[in-house]
């Protein structure tokens, strides 16, 4: 699946105005102090329900008297079902949620604050993405991020150094000129010019997608105008225009894996479908221009508020999230990548050619862009910027005209 395309976002629910009461899943402990946890999820949906069996079931074996009963449903389905469940008082004990859904469910006040769990256990900009006010309100379950991929051998043919996480924009870019080769086809550079590439650029160009209180945009600024120049400024130069195939699914994953792309904004869930490629690749940290900022994309598990065995529900969560039983399972599955601190733990991942620097997916989450969040018009801020940036693109719109429209589209959307 191309996660650039879907992001984090899409998906959201709106949950403003959901009434939280008193009933959940889960049922009441039997005389005997058993008692059984509910868990509704889509991680598992399409191939994954049997190792998240194998997590139920090794969690189960350590924690006597707690039975874990799973829901499992494809993402296209899940979120509106979980949206009916909380609105009705019938959500699970323990739920799935991504990063886009975190600040609206947090707000309406159907998460549970998780206050016993050790977090350090966690990769800190992991934990920080489902906390609010230093509150940890959901855990994260897993992660992927993008990385800029890049083709050595055309590296070598034109007699130039490999990215390093030194690289700057600029850097990149003089790279790309000198890759790029348009009358044979190939290109130095593809970064697909949407909202999930933008607001990413905003943050290495020093600046706010939006205001810190969120009833303002912040990319009419001179930062969001470099962003959006930034991209805008390759297509039909250092990568294809929309005319010439950019920006229909999976046309930049074609051109990479066929050998005709130098440089490839991507995340790291191409790997597999790479690892027979007919050319030596590798990855770095994406380059920043004022800094560096690597898009992330997580799902996390919440905890109901109206949970009747909240204490079982957390330690299910914590187990499901952290345990030596999930990152085994995760990593030998290929099962995106736990959350985990701990480094020594995915030495198994690290060890996995190609690529050789797999190093950099965790170097990247030291500088974290997180997707802005706006609750109810998520979806439609989305299209608006990708809408905006591609009229500039086709140079119908100035940047900074695409900009201001965007902004006024945007601001009624905010609250």
């Amino acid at each position: 699946m191309n996660r650039t395309a879907r992001g984090v976002t899409i998906g959201a629910v709106a949950v403003g105005g959901l009434i939280l009461t008193s009933c959940a899943g889960g049922a009441a402990p039997g005389d005997d102090g058993d008692v059984t946890i509910t868990y509704s999820n889509f991680i598992s949906a399409g191939g994954n329900e049997d190792n998240l069996t194998k997590i139920v079931e090794a969690f189960e074996s350590e924690n006597e008297g707690i039975t874990v009963e799973v829901k499992t449903l494809p993402y296209a389905d899940y979120f509106t079902a979980l949206q009916t469940d909380l609105a009705g008082g019938t959500a699970s004990d323990v739920f799935d949620i991504e990063f886009a859904n975190y600040a609206a469910y947090q707000q309406s006040g159907v998460l549970a604050p998780l206050d016993d769990v050790d977090t350090g256990a966690y990769q800190a900009s992991l934990v920080d993405a489902y906390a609010t006010d230093g509150t940890s309100y959901a855990l994260p379950s897993s992660f992927s991020n993008v990385v800029l991929f890049y083709n050595a051998d055309l590296f070598d043919a034109a007699g130039l150094e490999y990215p390093t996480a030194d690289w700057t924009w600029e850097d990149e870019q003089a790279a790309a000129e000198q890759l790029t080769d348009a009358g044979a086809g190939v290109w130095g550079d593809y970064q697909p010019i949407s909202y999930h590439e933008y607001y990413k650029a905003v943050a290495q160009a020093g600046g706010e997608f939006l205001s810190d209180d969120g009833t303002a945009v912040g990319f009419t600024s001179p930062e969001g105008i470099a962003a959006a120049e930034w991209l805008i400024g390759k297509s039909g130069s250092t990568m294809p225009t929309a005319e010439q195939g950019a920006g229909t699914p999976d046309f930049d994953s074609g051109l990479f894996s066929s050998g005709k792309l130098a440089m490839w904004h991507s995340g790291i869930w191409m790997f597999g479908s790479l690892a027979d490629a007919d050319f030596s690749w590798d990855i770095a940290v994406e380059p920043g221009d004022q800094q560096h900022a690597s898009a992330l994309f997580s799902n996390a598990v919440g905890v109901s508020a109206g949970s009747k065995h909240t204490d079982a529900a957390t330690a299910f969560a914590e187990f499901l999230t952290s345990s030596a039983t999930t990152v085994e399972t995760r990593l030998e599955a290929g099962w995106e990548l736990p959350p985990i601190a701990d480094q020594s733990e995915l030495a198994a991942y690290l060890d996995i050619t190609p690529p050789a620097n797999r190093q950099a997916v965790f170097d990247s989450l030291e500088n974290v862009a997180l997707a802005p969040s706006i609750g109810d018009g998520q979806a439609e801020m989305q299209d608006i910027v990708t809408e905006e940036l591609t009229e500039a693109a086709a140079g119908r719109k100035t940047v900074e005209q695409a900009l201001a429209d965007a902004e006024q589209r945007i601001t009624p959307l905010l609250g």
